[in-house]
Protein backbone atom coordinates (compact mmCIF):
# COMPACT_ATOMS: atom_id res chain seq x y z
CA UNK A 1 0.00 0.00 0.00
CA UNK A 2 1.17 3.54 -0.69
CA UNK A 3 0.46 6.00 2.09
CA UNK A 4 0.39 9.74 1.50
CA UNK A 5 1.08 11.68 4.70
CA UNK A 6 0.05 15.32 4.74
CA UNK A 7 0.95 17.94 7.33
CA UNK A 8 -1.44 20.70 6.20
CA UNK A 9 -0.80 24.42 6.11
CA UNK A 10 -1.62 27.29 3.78
CA UNK A 11 1.93 28.63 3.65
CA UNK A 12 3.66 25.25 3.80
CA UNK A 13 2.16 21.78 3.47
CA UNK A 14 4.38 18.82 4.25
CA UNK A 15 4.19 15.79 1.96
CA UNK A 16 5.50 12.32 2.73
CA UNK A 17 4.89 9.21 0.63
CA UNK A 18 5.85 5.75 1.78
CA UNK A 19 5.22 2.28 0.51
CA UNK A 20 4.27 -0.23 3.16
CA UNK A 21 4.98 -3.82 2.18
CA UNK A 22 3.82 -6.64 4.36
CA UNK A 23 5.62 -9.90 3.72
CA UNK A 24 7.57 -11.94 6.25
CA UNK A 25 8.53 -8.65 7.83
CA UNK A 26 7.04 -5.22 7.46
CA UNK A 27 9.01 -2.97 5.16
CA UNK A 28 8.70 0.77 4.74
CA UNK A 29 10.18 2.51 1.72
CA UNK A 30 10.25 6.25 1.19
CA UNK A 31 8.93 7.21 -2.23
CA UNK A 32 9.01 11.00 -1.84
CA UNK A 33 9.00 13.78 0.70
CA UNK A 34 8.97 17.54 0.45
CA UNK A 35 6.76 20.56 0.84
CA UNK A 36 4.27 22.55 -1.14
CA UNK A 37 4.92 26.23 -0.39
CA UNK A 38 2.66 29.06 -1.45
CA UNK A 39 3.73 32.73 -1.58
CA UNK A 40 2.43 34.95 1.21
CA UNK A 41 1.63 37.83 -1.16
CA UNK A 42 -0.88 35.75 -3.16
CA UNK A 43 -4.61 35.86 -2.26
CA UNK A 44 -5.77 32.94 -0.11
CA UNK A 45 -8.07 31.45 -2.74
CA UNK A 46 -5.16 31.31 -5.20
CA UNK A 47 -2.88 29.73 -2.60
CA UNK A 48 -5.49 27.05 -1.95
CA UNK A 49 -5.81 26.46 -5.69
CA UNK A 50 -2.02 26.06 -5.93
CA UNK A 51 -2.14 23.52 -3.11
CA UNK A 52 -5.01 21.67 -4.81
CA UNK A 53 -3.17 21.55 -8.14
CA UNK A 54 0.13 20.39 -6.63
CA UNK A 55 -1.53 17.72 -4.49
CA UNK A 56 -3.47 16.53 -7.53
CA UNK A 57 -0.19 16.07 -9.44
CA UNK A 58 1.37 14.16 -6.54
CA UNK A 59 -1.66 11.86 -6.24
CA UNK A 60 -1.67 11.27 -9.99
CA UNK A 61 2.05 10.45 -10.05
CA UNK A 62 2.30 8.20 -6.96
CA UNK A 63 -1.24 6.76 -6.82
CA UNK A 64 -1.53 6.48 -3.03
CA UNK A 65 -4.03 4.04 -1.57
CA UNK A 66 -4.44 5.79 1.80
CA UNK A 67 -4.29 9.38 3.04
CA UNK A 68 -2.88 10.06 6.51
CA UNK A 69 -3.44 13.62 7.66
CA UNK A 70 -2.74 15.50 10.83
CA UNK A 71 -5.84 15.98 12.93
CA UNK A 72 -6.38 19.39 14.36
CA UNK A 73 -5.73 19.82 18.00
CA UNK A 74 -5.68 22.81 20.29
CA UNK A 75 -4.08 25.93 18.79
CA UNK A 76 -3.48 29.12 20.73
CA UNK A 77 -3.71 31.19 17.56
CA UNK A 78 -7.09 31.20 15.75
CA UNK A 79 -5.41 32.44 12.57
CA UNK A 80 -3.18 29.35 12.55
CA UNK A 81 -6.06 26.94 13.04
CA UNK A 82 -7.96 28.56 10.17
CA UNK A 83 -5.03 28.24 7.76
CA UNK A 84 -4.43 24.62 8.73
CA UNK A 85 -8.16 23.83 8.45
CA UNK A 86 -8.39 25.32 4.97
CA UNK A 87 -5.39 23.35 3.71
CA UNK A 88 -6.68 20.20 5.38
CA UNK A 89 -10.01 20.73 3.60
CA UNK A 90 -8.20 20.67 0.26
CA UNK A 91 -6.52 17.36 1.17
CA UNK A 92 -9.82 15.83 2.33
CA UNK A 93 -11.58 16.97 -0.84
CA UNK A 94 -8.94 15.32 -3.02
CA UNK A 95 -9.11 12.14 -0.96
CA UNK A 96 -12.89 12.06 -1.46
CA UNK A 97 -12.52 12.67 -5.21
CA UNK A 98 -9.99 9.82 -5.48
CA UNK A 99 -11.87 7.48 -3.10
CA UNK A 100 -8.90 7.32 -0.73
CA UNK A 101 -9.56 6.17 2.82
CA UNK A 102 -8.62 8.90 5.29
CA UNK A 103 -6.89 8.32 8.60
CA UNK A 104 -6.27 11.19 11.01
CA UNK A 105 -3.54 11.22 13.62
CA UNK A 106 -2.43 13.78 16.17
CA UNK A 107 1.21 14.87 16.34
CA UNK A 108 1.42 12.95 19.64
CA UNK A 109 0.28 9.71 17.95
CA UNK A 110 2.76 10.20 15.10
CA UNK A 111 5.63 10.82 17.51
CA UNK A 112 4.75 7.72 19.52
CA UNK A 113 4.61 5.59 16.35
CA UNK A 114 7.99 6.84 15.18
CA UNK A 115 9.97 7.22 18.42
CA UNK A 116 7.92 5.51 21.11
CA UNK A 117 7.73 8.81 22.99
CA UNK A 118 4.97 11.40 22.49
CA UNK A 119 7.10 14.35 23.57
CA UNK A 120 10.03 13.59 21.26
CA UNK A 121 11.82 16.58 19.76
CA UNK A 122 11.71 17.38 16.05
CA UNK A 123 15.31 16.17 15.73
CA UNK A 124 14.56 12.86 17.50
CA UNK A 125 11.64 12.29 15.13
CA UNK A 126 13.81 13.12 12.12
CA UNK A 127 16.56 10.72 13.27
CA UNK A 128 14.10 7.86 13.74
CA UNK A 129 12.46 8.52 10.36
CA UNK A 130 15.91 8.44 8.78
CA UNK A 131 16.54 5.06 10.38
CA UNK A 132 13.10 3.56 9.73
CA UNK A 133 13.12 4.55 6.06
CA UNK A 134 16.88 4.00 5.50
CA UNK A 135 17.33 7.57 4.28
CA UNK A 136 20.79 8.96 3.58
CA UNK A 137 20.09 12.19 5.47
CA UNK A 138 17.61 13.62 7.95
CA UNK A 139 14.30 14.48 6.29
CA UNK A 140 13.85 18.25 6.18
CA UNK A 141 12.13 20.65 6.46
CA UNK A 142 10.08 19.90 9.58
CA UNK A 143 6.79 19.86 7.66
CA UNK A 144 8.05 17.11 5.35
CA UNK A 145 9.37 15.08 8.30
CA UNK A 146 6.01 15.48 10.06
CA UNK A 147 4.22 14.22 6.94
CA UNK A 148 6.48 11.16 6.82
CA UNK A 149 5.79 10.57 10.53
CA UNK A 150 2.06 10.62 9.81
CA UNK A 151 2.50 8.09 7.00
CA UNK A 152 4.60 5.83 9.26
CA UNK A 153 1.97 6.14 12.00
CA UNK A 154 -0.69 5.09 9.51
CA UNK A 155 1.37 2.06 8.45
CA UNK A 156 1.74 1.06 12.10
CA UNK A 157 -2.02 1.44 12.60
CA UNK A 158 -2.72 -0.71 9.53
CA UNK A 159 -0.32 -3.36 10.82
CA UNK A 160 -2.02 -3.32 14.22
CA UNK A 161 -5.48 -3.51 12.66
CA UNK A 162 -4.51 -6.41 10.42
CA UNK A 163 -2.88 -8.28 13.27
CA UNK A 164 -5.67 -8.05 15.81
CA UNK A 165 -8.90 -7.54 13.88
Amino acid sequence: MIILGIDPGTATTGIGLIEYKKSNRQQLDCLYYGIIATPANVPLENRLEMLYNDLTKIIKKYKPTILAVESLYFFKNAKTVMAVSQAKGIALLLAAQKNLPIFEFTPLQAKIAVTGYGRASKQQVQKMIKNLLSLEKLPKPDDAADALALAICCAAAQNFKNKFF
